[in-house]
């Protein structure tokens, strides 16, 4: 993630204005598209894990799949390999 200052909760959601909004809007997404997570997000404006995803979602950002990083999957044993 890059070394951007944390955001901080300046109003409740619903007494932001349409200024305030874009901008926590842009920056949000500007993170995520970083690596941050919804959840780090939420976490460090203090706005909730739904707000944050509405607004994304809203402005257009595609979102990650869930789960974190992918693992590689454990090889399959062949059928009367192995023991028991």
């Amino acid at each position: 993630m890059t070394n951007q200052p944390a955001i901080q909760k300046p109003y409740p959601a619903h007494k932001l204005t349409a200024e305030q909004r874009a901008e926590l809007v842009a920056n949000l997404e500007q993170r995520y598209t970083a690596g941050a997570s919804i959840r780090a997000l939420a976490e460090e404006s203090g706005y909730s894990y739904g707000a944050i995803h509405g607004w994304l979602t809203g402005a257009g950002v595609t979102l990650r799949p869930r789960g974190g990083a992918n693992r590689p999957r454990p090889a399959l044993r062949a059928k009367g390999s192995g023991s028991r």
